[in-house]
């Protein structure tokens, strides 16, 4: 393809008289982008349309999707099926089992599944279902070692049989193998590498009690909290609770080992009660001073803030941990209402932004 002919897509029709004209497969894919960004109403706004060129006609989501499998690269593809179903609600995308079984799995499929799973009849909810798997198998692979890493215990000078790159012996090593050094190639070949063991980690119970916004702005928060809570459970000295919410509180604790089952349950949307979500928190804690409730929400309060307030006060004053974490944007910036976090803040919580990582290692650092 030609650079003419990538200006011509970027900017539409009205550029066909700078550029030229389309034809074969840039046609074919000036067509699928004019499907699906055509609709944009701030074109027309502007005065501005992305006129498709002579293309053949791409009218039906399932044929998009082929078109666009076809014609663009997986990054460009990956982009598309993100737009058409977060940024135009495209809900076909999730409950046509034809689309379904042509789309990949991948995290903005995953929100809008659980944004729509509601829409779908039970053999397309069993579709998603393994869309939904695929994708937590994935995150649950990427987040566990970096989970459990935290809780390691710290490296001792014992020598140990179990090869873990974590635990390599880097000078031990050298110095065991510097006989096969090779001066000619500077190189040094290694036959016996050495490795180190860990000392285990002697800690009390702790209570660890993530409550999780499930309004519908929430959705990645909803799945990394899954996840982490999934990730987190069964550690050493550690107990945890899975708490989601709107107005209403739900109790998942029990599906924490099976984070897809959790996922199916969440219903996303509805308006927030942090208070009571707060309060129902509060209300399982054991051991004041060995216990963390972290908050994950955009902390735009629907309910009573001074109740939230108090409540988080009072935790805090007992010992008890509390984290308000915000709610991360797609870029990972921080997305809340600042003035109610500074009032929270105040009285004694830590307020920020945490990845799943973080806030294991933040857990893991009190249970030392």
């Amino acid at each position: 393809m030609t650079d003419m002919e990538r200006w011509r897509l970027i900017l539409g029709e009205p550029a066909t008289g700078r550029t030229g004209g389309l034809g074969g497969d840039a046609a074919r894919q000036d067509a699928a982008l004019e499907w699906l960004y055509g609709r944009d109403p701030e074109l027309s706004g502007r005065g501005v349309r992305r006129t498709a060129g002579g293309g053949d006609s791409v009218v039906q989501t399932v044929d998009w999707l082929d078109e666009v499998h076809r014609l663009f690269p997986k990054e460009t593809i990956e982009r598309l099926e993100r737009d058409a179903v977060e940024r135009y609600e495209i809900t076909e995308v999730v409950t046509n089992p034809d689309v379904l079984q042509r789309i990949e799995a991948n995290p903005a499929l995953l929100r809008a599944v659980l944004r729509t799973k509601h829409l779908m009849n039970p053999d397309v909810l069993a579709m998603a279902r393994k869309i939904v798997e695929a994708v937590v198998r994935e995150l649950v692979e990427k987040l566990k070692t970096e989970v459990r890493t935290a809780f390691s215990g710290t490296r001792s000078r014992r020598p140990s049989i179990h090869k873990n790159s974590r635990n390599f012996d880097f000078r031990g090593t050298i110095k065991a193998n510097l006989r096969r050094y090779q001066p000619e190639e500077r190189r040094l070949a290694i036959e016996h590498p050495k490795f180190v063991s860990r000392t285990r980690r002697h800690v009390e119970q702790w209570q660890v009690v993530l409550l999780v916004d499930q309004s519908g702005s929430m959705a990645s928060s909803v799945i990394h909290s899954a996840v982490t809570a999934a990730c987190l459970w069964g550690l050493p000295g550690l107990r945890t609770h899975l708490v989601a919410f709107d107005t209403e509180v739900v109790d998942l604790t029990s599906d924490v080992t099976d984070p897809v089952e959790l996922l199916m349950k969440v219903r996303l949307g509805g308006g927030t009660d942090i208070a009571r979500a707060v309060a129902y928190g509060a209300s399982l804690i054991d051991s004041p001073r060995r216990s963390v409730v972290a908050v994950i929400s955009d902390f735009y309060e629907g309910g009573n803030d001074f109740d939230l307030v108090r409540t988080v006060k009072g935790l805090c004053e007992q010992g008890t941990h509390v984290l308000c974490l915000a709610a991360l944007d797609e870029e990972a910036n921080p997305d809340y209402d600042r003035e109610l976090a500074q009032r929270l803040a105040n009285v004694g919580a830590h307020v920020g932004a945490m990845t799943p990582g973080q806030l294991a290692e933040f857990v893991a650092e009190k249970l030392k």
